[in-house]
């Protein structure tokens, strides 16, 4: 079965939706997400006829449908494959509540604001411009690196200047990563629903993912053992706070024990702990608890903005952060000086706090607003974070969830962007942050709550969509 049927054939199951209609869905979806990459070539129309257990005529259906908008090529003697500049299906009239990227919010204070401008302004007055336009080391000047320790201190007690690197985002730092533990064919352990990033880089390294099932601590040790035992894993990924997308902390204990597994089997840590500031409390990081095999990463973008690309990472060893070092310079030359003179600059003098504390505030407000629209829906968040995430009721896909509110111009994403197992659950994550208004926000999770309570299936007969006037009708 070709990789990426797995989770078509279920949600093909679980809808009443056409199901040529649902495939060109199924297929933008998976564009959008990155499942799906420009020139990806897909499978022959027999081919996904037996994966799907469709009949021919609908399978070349589907196909003529993601023609018609613009998402697939096909040749005759080469095959179908993702079309260049396919279309991202962008919110009706460029504007709506974009729920799908995960920023944090932007807070509406005024002072803040100008603190942000007059601390910006004094940072390039007071510079040496020239400086800031050259070549520099790969990992951040010695003043950046001592920023870096400070912002991290608080998470990583040990974290040391010598080990300490100054990176462009957190995402070159997993590239790096990826490539310098693992070579193509070679395995890394992921969550089982995890940031859809590692999977774009995965697919693009060649390297293979094994997914560890999650349960209400994290994911599971044991089956990160039998893996470390049977498959000889070159390392572990791991998101431990408010996981994208689940939004689940892993716990102490099972912190304590992924920790233990790794250093018995000498398995590299990577903790992603992007959100690891948010929350005012949160578990000892592996870095901690393993500190001979951590890497910790961790940076600005979902505490600050994502437009802040400076990352900190905090190696196990000297050396492993200069052979790190190494990788990078290969594939970035540098961090920004010119960005890594603001993010200094704003941890040194406390507005890196500030924001903190502000986009922290904005968090809890805009939980409380998803809490009373969609609590009743079983929705899984927490208090201090920006995104949620939405279990589905029975008769929803999340694809065709999705692809329904974006004709009502909110932008959601399905839990199969997330998905390292094939078999993703019926769910989708909500983003609560961006540049969207705390109104906005309000109307647009009212929207979604109306659309669990009162569902009018877009693709529903006169007769259900009148009875769904009346009463509850569920799509399915």
């Amino acid at each position: 079965m070709n990789p990426i049927t797995p989770h078509w054939r279920k949600q093909l199951r679980g809808s009443a939706k056409p199901a040529y209609l649902l495939l060109a869905d199924l297929i933008a979806e998976d564009i959008r997400s990155g499942r799906l990459a420009v020139r990806d070539r897909l499978p022959t129309l027999r081919e996904l006829a037996t994966d799907l257990q469709l009949n021919y005529t609908t399978v070349a259906r589907g196909y003529a449908e993601a023609r018609k908008r613009g998402l697939i090529d096909s040749r005759a003697g080469t095959g179908t494959f993702i079309r260049s500049g396919s279309p991202s299906l962008r919110l009706r009239g460029g504007s709506g509540a974009e729920m799908t990227m995960n920023m944090p919010p932007e807070p509406d204070d005024p002072h803040l604001l100008a603190r942000l401008h007059d601390s910006a302004s004094r940072a390039f007055a007071d510079a040496h411009l020239y400086d800031l336009l050259r070549y520099q080391d790969f990992g951040g000047t010695a003043h950046d690196r001592e920023a870096a320790m400070h912002w991290l201190r608080p998470r990583v007690p040990d974290a040391a200047v010598d080990r300490m690197l100054v990176c462009p985002g957190i995402h070159g730092v997993l590239t790096a990563l990826f490539s310098q533990l693992a070579r193509p064919g070679e395995l890394i352990c992921v969550e089982s629903l995890t940031y859809p990033g590692v999977k774009a880089i995965a697919a693009q390294l060649g390297v293979q993912l094994h997914a560890l099932q999650l349960d209400e601590d994290g994911p599971i040790a044991d089956a990160f053992e039998h893996a470390c035992r049977t498959l000889k894993p070159k390392a572990l990924y791991c998101n431990p706070a408010l996981l994208n997308p689940t939004t689940a902390t892993v716990s102490r204990t099972r912190r304590e024990a992924l920790a233990d597994v790794a250093l018995r089997y000498a398995v590299p840590i990577i903790e992603d702990d992007a959100y690891g500031m948010l929350p005012r409390q949160s578990p000892v990081a592996l870095a901690t608890l393993a500190p001979a095999l951590t890497y910790y990463v961790s940076g600005f973008s979902k505490c600050f903005g994502a437009g802040l690309r400076t990352a900190y990472v905090c190696s196990p060893t000297v050396l492993q952060s200069q052979r790190l070092a190494g990788a990078m310079r290969a594939t970035t030359v540098m961090a920004s000086p010119i960005t890594n003179a603001l993010a200094t600059l704003w941890v040194k003098d406390g507005t890196a706090e500030a924001m903190l504390q502000a986009v922290r505030a904005e968090s809890v407000a805009r939980q409380l607003l998803a809490s009373r629209h969609l609590g009743e829906h079983g929705l899984q968040a927490h208090p201090e974070g920006f995104h949620a995430w939405l279990p589905l009721t029975p008769g929803w896909s999340p694809v065709e969830f999705a692809s329904y509110l974006r004709t009502q111009n909110v932008g959601v994403v399905a839990s199969a962007a997330f998905s390292t197992d094939g078999d993703p659950p019926d769910a989708v994550r909500i983003c609560l942050g961006g540049p969207m208004s705390r109104d906005d926000c309000d109307q647009a999770l009212r929207l979604i709550a109306d659309t669990l309570t009162h569902p009018l299936h877009p693709h529903a007969t006169v007769q259900e969509r009148d009875r769904g006037a009346v009463g509850a009708w569920r799509p399915g």
